[in-house]
């Protein structure tokens, strides 16, 4: 019984290896007296991407058909050395099951058109990184150029290139680490949808942040925040929902009238999936929170609101308030003020 199933096992072998491809380095004529190389694969293999079965691959290597003097010579040989380093890599790539070197078309596709289709949906970051990348890269990358070394090059790049709208500024280095970092989730990104051959990521260092002083709201810079009017009320009332609720920018501008609930005590609570972290959360609201979404429709909570409006309009409105402070949407909603805390008069001082 056991040299019967070696005996199968053998002859299993043996079939494999004849049903194995093989791969050669041909050549054929073309015009001005050269030779085009290209490997043979017989029998003949299927494309995963086409589905379509071929028997060549051109390698866009060209030789001298005959020759005519020692640099001429040594130029044929150089040239099919590195052909047949790519024969060698092919014979790896089939014994191996990876037939992604077929698929010629998807590496010259236009990495940037891919990248561009992708930003839609995202936060503004991917845009601002995306513009910042296509600075670097000139206006034209294609898959293909998809490699460790251009990465980190654009690595480089970030931590001394100026900011996309106030020109004479540099980037800051905890900015181009944030950047940095998407960039690689974008990477992560397009490998897994076979965009590029290689998982670059592997090879990458993040950039380091520098520890900040992070600036927040008292409870007192909140009330005085809250008797300040505002050029655009819909902002006025985001942010200070966000302060109350600690609620992201990306979250807020998502927010919709069905993720606010009825909550098991009686009181109302916003139920969504933060955006950032991917998980969904059930967050009590207070009476002020609540009355700053101002009146039930069928529509998001905050119409009207854009990522736009955090910036100088934020600022602007800030200032007026007689807070000195470098305070963002971001770090607005790090008050020091607690849910327990309540602030009786804060709507009508809102609505001022």
């Amino acid at each position: 019984m056991h040299i019967q199933s070696q005996n199968i096992k053998t002859k299993d072998i043996m079939s494999h290896y004849h049903t194995c491809t093989t791969v050669s380095l041909l050549r054929r004529p073309i015009t001005n007296g050269r030779l085009s190389l290209y490997l043979d694969f017989y029998p003949a293999i299927r494309n995963p991407e086409t589905m379509k079965m071929t028997r060549r691959e051109y390698l866009g290597i060209y030789i001298f058909a005959k020759p005519r003097n020692d640099a001429e010579r040594e130029f044929n040989r150089s040239m099919i050395e590195r052909a047949e380093a790519i024969r060698c890599m092919r014979v790896t790539s089939l014994i191996n099951e990876k037939f992604d070197f077929l698929d010629h078309e998807k590496m010259k596709s236009d990495f940037l058109a891919y990248y561009k289709k992708k930003c839609r949906g995202q936060d503004q970051k991917w845009d601002i990184v995306y513009k910042h990348f296509f600075n670097f890269v000139q206006g034209h990358c294609t898959c293909g150029e998809i490699t460790v070394d251009l990465c980190k090059k654009f690595r480089e790049y970030l931590l001394g290139a100026n900011q996309l709208r106030l020109t004479h500024l540099k980037i800051s280095k905890n900015s181009a680490a944030g950047y940095y970092s998407t960039f690689r989730g974008f990477l992560n990104i397009a490998y897994r949808e076979k965009m590029i051959k290689e998982n670059v990521n592997d090879f990458l260092e993040k950039i380091e942040t520098d520890d900040v002083r992070k600036e927040f709201l008292t409870s007192e810079e909140l009330k005085k925040l809250a008797a300040t009017p505002c050029d655009i009320p819909v902002l006025k009332q985001a942010s200070l929902f966000s302060c109350l609720t600690g609620l992201r920018i990306s979250d807020i501008l998502n927010l919709a009238w069905d993720d606010i609930q009825l909550a098991p005590d009686l009181g109302y609570c916003v139920r969504i999936r933060i955006q950032k972290t991917d998980t969904e959360t059930m967050l009590p609201i207070s009476d002020e929170a609540l009355q700053l979404c101002g009146e039930h429709t069928d529509d998001k909570v905050f119409r009207g609101l854009t990522r736009s409006m955090v910036n100088y309009p934020l600022r602007k409105w800030i200032a007026a308030a007689g807070i000195k402070k470098h305070i963002s949407f971001h770090n607005s909603r790090h008050c020091i003020f607690s849910y327990s805390q309540k602030i009786r008069n804060l709507q009508e001082e809102s609505y001022r």
